[in-house]
């Protein structure tokens, strides 16, 4: 990468082409996106961040969104970016277009910076402070190989990808008062809001080359885009009615987005970097960054959130809000919400993204074929003490049959909701179980909140098995009842021995004088725990959860005497 930091030709990015990586820029990513099977990134939460605020608005911008089905059917059976549209990517990119605004180091316009900008203290901090999972100020992850007196060198691309992570996923933490920002006191500017995307639980949709990647996260709009909705790169191209402040300047404000460019590419925060020459040439080492826009509501137009649908809301709130991802569970657990294609009748409830919702109507309308291989990754953060410090990454991705998400059409998504609350009873099951053992040897049942639990490592040893029928439920049709059905009686076998295998584990860890037991009074009524009592209960409430295994159970020994 040059010295102003082209990010339309240098190393922005790094694609996987035939099984190898190459750094290409963003111009090269867009051009050979029918031929790049994925992006290489460094950690989950970076994808949406690539898709958002780069790849996505330069195409919307540059081609338009399409206004119809079948102008999206045409472009994603095209299977590539026409001589027509990467002509207009080219010019977009180019001298003509917006290419001079896409420089790192520019000294005038830095892409997602402001020039010149400087704290009130005249500091600046080590660019770790950028990046989640390195030390800095109050954020100390545990494994985190640097401590914050190490210097972190970034690569130009490297460090264009981490500074548009903080505009997306930055903590809420006190941020360094700027010059020219009439909001900051004493230094500094404090109630920030955490970046947009950290509210959010994202899901991704994606295709087999990134060029499908790109057409299945592109919405259709029929009234196609407003005309003053601009990316952050062309800010000054709004009306000045529409308010706010310019995001190449140290001010800042709350405000909604004017569309979905300005959504995509919205600047929450006001950053500068600063580098140094080393024999390996430029590197990023310090940085600034300050206080920056503040996103008023996630509007319902986000095409990347899932919802929790409010039936009751209280005053000045919406009917929907962004519903975020629980830590600590696999993607496959929370189906229930990826495949909430209807509003809920009663109460309050789950709604899938906007753009799940729309893959399904395009497999209805058959302009997307059932049997596609779509897939989908799930990005979010979970913050700590007042949204101050990172906790953990939540990041995972699977294998997503397209007929599940037909929303007039419910059979394929009753079953996968059935295998996924199996799963979830029988984690119950073990756990209730562990809990009776504990009583049984004297001891008391776990707290809700600590401890270390069966249930989590059952979990953990279906998930393989779930993607694996997931995968295999991909190409299952209308038609395909028996397959289906051999599908679930293979899950439930699955989910059978798991859980009796680790059931016998706990059983033979229990001590012997679980065996005799206890009575354990609570009011005016006596409870026996004993390990047979316990174990009985166990496998009796497992055949009422899978009733096809225990129906397949209790079929063969009837097939074997006859034999």
């Amino acid at each position: 990468m040059d010295v102003n930091g082209d990010l339309v030709h240098g190393a922005t990015l790094t694609a996987v082409l035939d099984g190898s990586t190459q750094p290409v820029g963003l111009l090269g990513a867009l051009s050979e996106a029918h031929r790049i099977q994925r992006l290489e990134l460094p950690v989950h939460t970076m994808l949406p961040v690539v898709l958002r605020q780069l790849l996505l608005p330069i195409m919307l911008d540059a081609l338009k969104a399409p206004r119809d089905r079948r102008e999206w059917g045409d472009r994603f059976h095209r299977g590539r970016f026409s001589g027509d549209e990467l002509a207009r990517l080219e010019h977009y990119l180019g001298p003509k277009g917006y290419g001079d605004r896409f420089r790192l180091f520019d000294a005038e316009r830095p892409f997602a910076q402001v020039a010149g900008l400087t704290a009130l203290n005249g500091e600046t901090k080590s660019v770790a402070q950028l990046v989640p999972s390195v030390a800095s100020g109050n954020n100390v992850p545990i494994f985190s190989a640097l401590c914050e007196a190490d210097e972190l060198l970034l690569k130009p691309g490297d460090a264009a990808l981490w500074l548009l992570h903080a505009h997306c996923w930055d903590t809420a933490s006190i941020k360094t008062g700027a010059e020219g920002d009439p909001q900051a006191a004493k230094g500094k500017t404090t109630g920030n809001p955490t970046g947009p995307l950290g509210q959010l639980g994202l899901v991704i949709p994606t295709g087999r080359t990134l060029y499908e990647t790109l057409l299945l996260n592109t919405p259709v709009v029929p009234d196609g885009l407003a005309s003053e909705d601009r990316p952050q790169w062309a800010w000054d191209e709004r009306p000045t009615g529409l308010g706010g402040t310019s995001p190449a300047g140290p001010a800042w404000s709350e405000r909604p987005p004017s569309g979905l460019l300005d959504l995509l590419t919205f600047q929450a925060r006001r950053v500068r970097l600063f580098t140094c020459d080393m024999e390996q040439g430029l590197r990023v080492n310090r940085v600034i960054v300050s206080a920056g826009d503040r996103l008023a509501r996630t509007p319902e137009y986000d095409p990347h959130t899932v919802w929790q649908h409010i039936a009751k809301p209280k005053k000045d709130q919406a009917h929907q809000r962004p519903r975020r991802h629980l830590s600590g569970r696999a993607a496959w657990q929370g189906l229930s919400t990826l495949l909430a294609m209807d509003l809920p009748e009663q109460g309050d409830g789950p709604y899938t993204s906007l753009l799940l919702r729309q893959i399904g109507d395009l497999q209805a309308g058959e302009v997307l074929s059932q049997q596609y291989r779509l897939g989908a990754e799930t990005a979010g953060l979970e913050y700590g003490t007042q949204s101050a410090v990172v906790e953990n990454a939540i990041g995972d991705d699977l294998p997503l049959p397209v007929q599940a998400l037909l929303a007039q059409d419910a059979w394929l998504r009753k079953a996968l909701l059935e295998c996924v609350e199996q799963a979830d009873q029988a984690a119950r099951a073990l756990d209730t179980l562990n809990n009776d053992l504990r009583r049984a040897a004297g001891g008391d049942p776990l707290p809700r909140d600590k401890g270390s639990r069966p249930s989590a490592q059952f979990l953990q040893s279906l998930d393989r098995t779930m993607r694996r029928l997931l995968t295999g439920l991909r190409t299952v049709g209308a038609d395909d009842s028996d397959l289906l059905e051999r599908g679930q009686l293979a899950w439930e076998q699955s989910v059978w021995h798991a859980a009796t295998s680790d059931a016998d584990a706990l059983l033979a860890a229990a001590p012997p004088r679980a065996i005799v037991g206890r009575t354990v009074r609570n009011g005016n009524k006596e409870f026996v725990y004993r390990s047979g009592k316990a174990n009985g209960m166990f496998r009796s409430k497992l055949a009422e959860i899978l009733p096809r295994a225990a129906e397949e159970r209790r079929a063969t020994p009837k097939e074997v005497a006859a034999a």
